[in-house]
């Protein structure tokens, strides 16, 4: 009879990313305020309507048959809707066969971007407060994520501070704008200052513009690259989850010069394959049929709410920063009761039935503690709910 063996379990044991792997406490929140049936200001689903033709286009693609792979980097017709509005927007001209990649979502897009461009070790400069699903995407591929943090009040960039937290190891900036979670659009001035510093130091600039609509008071979107020695460079991430309201549709894009987004394609398509596929005729629909006013409407929408929540939280004494883009707001919280921002934002959950964010989800340890996050992207008569209900505090 053969001998039987203990079993070696000390090869069985979680990686070494995953032990510092947790929910996110936007998740986190979302589950907190869905128990208690509460309104959800935590997480930026986005939950207004979807524009007709976007909705018809997709269900009328799911009825015509395209429900099977598409292309690894999407269909051509979505491809080359979103050339023109690049071309349309910004006089950005991308080949759709070789400089545009349709994927699943924009944090896919980043994920592939990060796969093709970054190796472990390499250092990547955020701006602070940051987005947590950039940190933790570039964590995952035992990258370094390096803050720079702005100005508090007005979020202004430090040039002296970018230009310090570069090291031998900075490989690439990662720039959110229209921003989350501070709403800041970052001006031709600091766009320019962030270029100068890529291209002193050879650096790829990774941008995020998934809000790139949603902007008030006259302000403009500066797409960085736009700016002269900067389209070689720049990987542009975006997609449609907030411009059509499609948050659970999971469509996004990259565009960047062809010798960057072949190996990009290939690694969104080892671990997506593609994008939904009978979702991307919904998303081209859109692109090609509404009208420029579309855009500037969901501008004009949301700075109503945004007022609207703004004077709320006032009222309620919580100080709000007023955003100039994007959709979500940062309170000053230090009247509720709580340590930490976090036990702040279960408080506030339980006094009103209102979720937010803890504001430290958005900052290096220590900080942001007596901030919170609160999303405004809501259907107007949850809104004002949510509203009334703060009031009350």
């Amino acid at each position: 009879m053969s001998q039987i063996l203990e079993p070696q379990l000390s090869h069985l044991r979680l990686s070494e990313l995953a032990p510092g792997a947790v929910q996110s406490e936007i998740r986190a929140m979302s589950v907190a305020c869905d128990a208690m049936g509460g309104i959800n200001l935590a997480q930026g689903i986005c939950d207004t309507p979807v524009p007709t033709v976007v909705e018809e286009a997709a269900i009328a693609a799911i009825r015509e048959g395209y429900n099977i792979y598409t292309r690894l980097d999407g269909i051509a017709r979505l491809r080359n809707a979103i050339a023109a509005k690049q071309k349309r927007d910004y006089e950005l001209e991308y080949d759709p066969d070789g400089e545009i990649l349709v994927s699943a979502g924009a944090t896919g897009g980043l994920h592939a971007a990060a796969m093709a461009l970054l190796n472990p070790g390499d250092e990547v400069l955020l701006f602070e407060p940051f987005y947590g699903y950039h940190v933790n995407t570039l964590k995952s591929m035992r990258v370094k994520p390096v803050f720079v943090p702005l100005s508090e009040g007005d979020f202004a960039l430090d040039a002296h501070a970018l230009k310090a937290a570069v090291t031998p190891k900075t490989r690439a900036i990662l720039l959110n704008t229209p921003a989350n979670p501070s709403g800041k659009i970052f001006s031709r001035a600091e766009t320019e200052t962030i270029a100068e510093v890529c291209l002193e130091h050879d650096l790829f600039l990774f941008t995020d513009e998934i809000y790139e609509y949603f902007v008030y008071d006259g302000l403009k979107h500066i797409a960085p690259a736009t700016l002269p020695g900067m389209k070689d460079r720049t990987i542009v991430i975006s997609g449609f989850s907030k411009t059509f309201s499609v948050t659970g549709w999971r469509l996004g894009y990259v565009c960047a010069p062809a010798k960057w987004l072949g190996a990009m394609s290939y690694f969104h398509d080892l671990t997506y394959v593609c994008a939904p596929s009978a979702l991307q005729h919904g998303a081209a629909a859109g692109l090609e049929e509404l009208p420029p006013g579309f855009y500037a409407q969901i501008a004009a929408d949301h700075q109503s709410k945004r007022e609207r929540l703004v004077a709320a939280l006032r009222d309620a004494g919580l100080t709000p920063s007023v955003p100039a883009g994007a959709y979500y707001i940062l309170a000053d919280a230090s009247r509720l009761p709580g340590k930490n921002a976090a036990q702040k934002a279960r408080a506030l959950l339980q006094a009103t039935g209102v979720a937010a964010v803890a504001g430290s989800a958005f900052f290096s340890a220590g900080r942001g503690e007596h901030l919170l996050r609160f999303c405004f992207a809501k259907k107007d008569a949850e809104l004002d709910d949510a509203c009334a209900r703060l009031r009350k505090l």
